[in-house]
């Protein structure tokens, strides 16, 4: 959860899903849906999915036991170095240097090391570094209190802008500290240009239960509009999500022209789109999505690739952000 997403926003999430899966076991014999229902609003779902795939696998192959040695733990989805570095380390007290991004910083402005993660000579020289100063395996060595240390130095001391160096413990052996510039170390990452990308999406209301709600509000009451949404956004992304009918396309009419087409596949027929009820913008890493939601109708449905949810539903079922954006945005109109 951790990964991409800042701390006080993952402790809700958190908290939810060991009370949901206190267990290994209980995370591997759950159903996806479920997983990503509560995962839903963190993005990176990709995530989540890795991290289910990877309980099964451990009850299925390690006894419900984290495997605690690096070449067992490394191919578990969704795992890598890191992750196996720093469970390694503080669970089972092996002596293996955890880098990340803030650990790679402290390093860095340590020893003034130019160059950032992105490039193997910096990598390799930051990696060299850790195994000279991790602690080795023994009653008196903590390597995962030395990995821990060193994250939280990152996260909370040695910032990327304004580092505390004043109250930084390692100030008088830090070479960046000492040069007066501790922010030139590591170099800036390249960023990747923001990519401005179109989508339409589809607001269609169940007919046969607007006619049941509409009975509902004449007798005293509340409406339940149900809306449909499809499994996926498109082009591959949100695959396991549910989310409103989607297209992109390269501008506004491209991506509508590309929703008719998508319509006329799930429903069997030709399905006329209605005029444009709301705009969102939504961001997913280096993509800035513009939002268009027109009304459409859906008078027969030829697959089984959808799903009818109220507003109430929705709320708990395992829907995008994207999708919770557009509902909250046309809740007025159902």
């Amino acid at each position: 959860m951790l990964q991409q997403t800042q701390v006080a926003t993952v402790i809700p999430y958190y908290q939810r899903f060991l009370e949901s899966f206190p267990t290994v076991g209980d995370l591997a014999r759950a159903p996806l849906e479920r997983v990503l229902q509560l995962w839903s609003g963190l993005g990176y779902y990709r995530r989540a999915r890795q991290l289910h795939a990877a309980a099964q696998k451990i009850v299925a192959e390690f006894h419900s036991r984290f495997p605690a040695r690096v070449e067992e733990a490394k191919p578990l989805p969704g795992v890598g170095d890191y992750t196996a570095a720093a469970v390694l380390s503080i669970a089972y007290g092996a002596p293996i240097a955890a880098l990340d991004g803030n650990v790679a910083r402290v390093i860095a402005r340590l020893e003034a090391l130019p160059g950032s993660l992105a490039q193997p000579p910096f990598r390799k020289a930051v990696e060299s570094k850790l195994a000279a100063l991790i602690p080795g395996k023994g009653s008196r060595a903590h390597p995962g209190d030395f990995n821990e240390a060193l994250m939280e130095l990152g996260q909370t001391i040695c910032l990327p802008r304004s580092p505390r160096c004043p109250v930084c413990p390692i100030r008088r052996a830090c070479c960046a500290c000492l040069s007066g510039n501790p922010e030139s170390f590591p170099s800036p990452r390249p960023r990747r240009a923001i990519e401005v990308t179109h989508l339409a999406a589809a607001l269609i209301l169940d007919p046969a239960r607007a006619r049941r709600s509409a009975n509902r509000v004449s007798a005293g009451g509340h409406g339940a509009r149900a809306l449909l949404l499809t499994r996926g956004l498109d082009d591959g992304l949100m695959a396991d999500l549910w989310n409103f009918p989607s297209s992109f396309g390269t501008t506004a009419a491209d991506a509508r022209s590309r929703l008719e087409a998508r319509l006329a596949e799930l429903c069997g027929v030709q399905v006329s789109i209605g005029d444009e009820v709301t705009r969102v913008r939504h961001n997913v890493t280096y993509r800035q999505i513009q939002v268009r939601v027109y009304r459409a109708s859906a008078p027969g449905l030829a697959s089984n690739g959808f799903r009818w949810l109220s507003l109430s539903q929705l709320k708990r079922a395992a829907v995008s952000q994207l999708a919770r954006k557009i509902a909250a945005s046309v809740v007025s109109l159902t």
